[in-house]
């Protein structure tokens, strides 16, 4: 519209953006005026009257609808460039999509989900790959270094600058050749911390024990290399002061190494406290932190994640009830326990506790939360929801002779959960058998173990009970009654 204004009606750009105020903001007085302006002007510059008004009038019509179009067509092409190239260059989009929210840990998650949903492996951050941000290598993404905490710039570009001579063999040797103004014991921990010297020693916490002694190695090495006239432990100038050893030390469990991610990194890298857990977020939940995102107000969902804050308050009425964030593998969400559920689950929530909940959807201008309406540990999920357990038998891996010891260990674990057998040959179901009361199953990890340990395959699976409809009263009906 601006434009044509300007080539049509000689408008300058300040006019011109005067007619798109009064356009976007629909104000009559002033669109008057400018129609008078509008048809001056192209008569002066030898636009026909009728032409001129035709033209306005178009213009003015293009007033009641023009911004919610202009805005429609900037994200369609928008959305139509993001999906195009998410599609052809998915590694090379999702890195990208890391690099731009670098510094905000909740949107790294949430793509790292992304990223793993598709297959595409993230790389912790190395000293001997990493640059600043996230980088291509091959189909894989490497974490840029400027999302671990402090580390800074300085830091960073002194690590590549030195690198350039060679790949670091050993942290004596990094600490050797890095500028060690720039890069302190912090600095240095922090990386050891999220996995960044991994490629020269995979135990970090071999290495955390080494720092202060491989840095102390390290100034005292580009002392003598600065000043060549000093002889340092009695050594002859020139001479190379041997490397230090690194210390015998134990490895690290998983669950520590996973916690020095998160406190260097915001998040986890190499691996997440739900990896175990798998199998059962995939029976028993129907949906995560960042599917939840786009369901509708109200619905009811199950959901498992890993308690990382808990908020205790009391109400009006002195009872207490709780605000609980929790921790899937794609991101955050915080959930309100009523006290009416909090009394019967406040032992269970507690920090680094995993828990499955069936809650309801609220939405607001806020943004997504849940209302819980259960909340039980996740390993007794598989016990509490299942609704009946099916054991498929493959004839191309299972002999006839294995019947007996099967029914043997099916009746170890007797409980009140149906079952079902399902033979099936080359992967397809021929026949489907109920099996009889006596042999009604208690789910659980010791059934599943025992079962697929003795045929050697995956062959139980836990169908699950349908979810229920939601019994808290919706916030309209809240306002009505």
């Amino acid at each position: 519209v601006m434009k044509i204004a300007g080539n049509l009606a000689k408008y300058s750009m300040a006019e011109a953006d005067g007619l798109r105020k009064a356009m976007g903001k629909k104000i009559v007085e002033i669109m008057a005026q400018h129609r008078t302006r509008f048809m001056q002007g192209a008569l002066k510059n030898k636009i026909q009257e009728a032409k001129a008004k035709q033209i306005f009038d178009l213009i003015e019509k293009f007033g009641g609808y023009g911004f919610n179009k202009s805005h429609s067509a900037a994200y369609a092409l928008i959305a139509y460039q993001t999906a195009y190239l998410k599609a052809h260059y998915p590694v090379e989009f999702m890195a990208a999509l890391l690099t731009a929210e670098m510094n905000s840990s909740d949107s790294v998650v949430k793509y790292m989900g992304e990223c793993r949903s598709h297959n595409i492996e993230v790389l912790p951050p190395d000293i001997n790959y990493s640059n600043k941000e996230f980088t291509v290598t091959g189909a894989k993404i490497c974490f840029g270094l400027s999302g671990v905490k402090n580390v800074g710039a300085a830091s960073i570009d002194s690590i590549i600058e030195a690198r350039q001579e060679g790949a670091f063999k050993s942290i004596f040797d990094f600490c050797k050749i890095i500028d060690l103004k720039k890069v302190n014991k912090r600095v240095l921990e922090s990386l050891i911390k999220c996995g960044a010297l991994d490629s020269i020693s995979a135990n970090r916490a071999q290495l955390l024990q080494a720092a202060e002694t491989a840095l102390e190695y390290g100034q005292r090495i580009q002392k003598e290399k600065n000043d060549p006239q000093m002889s340092l432990f009695g050594s002859v100038e020139g001479q190379d002061i041997n490397e230090p050893v690194l210390p015998l030390t134990p490895m690290m469990d998983q669950k520590e190494r996973l916690n020095m991610e998160k406190e260097v990194l915001g998040l986890y890298i190499s691996g997440h406290p739900l990896d175990k857990y798998i199998d059962m977020l995939k029976n028993f939940t129907n949906t995560d932190t960042m599917e939840v995102l786009e369901k509708k107000d109200g619905n009811m969902v199950r959901l498992a994640g890993m308690i990382t804050s808990v908020k205790t308050i009391k109400t009006r009425k002195g009872d207490e009830m709780a605000f609980i964030t929790t921790q899937d593998m794609c991101g955050t969400i915080e959930t309100t326990v009523f006290s009416n559920l909090y009394e019967s689950v406040r032992k269970l929530l507690v920090e680094d506790q995993v828990i499955l909940m069936e809650a309801a959807i609220e939405k607001d201008e806020g943004g997504v939360k849940l209302l819980a309406e259960k909340i039980m540990p996740l390993e007794k999920a598989e016990a509490s929801l299942t609704k009946s357990i099916r054991l498929k038998l493959n004839t191309a891996h299972t002999d006839e002779k294995a019947l007996p010891r099967l029914h043997e260990i099916l009746s170890k674990h007797h409980g009140n959960v149906p079952a079902y057998l399902d033979i099936l040959q080359s992967d397809i179901s021929e026949v489907q058998i109920a099996l009889p009361d006596k042999l009604r199953l208690n789910p659980g990890s010791a059934l599943t173990e025992a079962v697929n340990t003795f045929l050697g395959y995956p062959a139980l699976v836990a169908v699950c009970q349908p979810l229920k409809s939601s019994s808290r009263p919706t916030r309209l009906n809240q306002r009505h009654f």
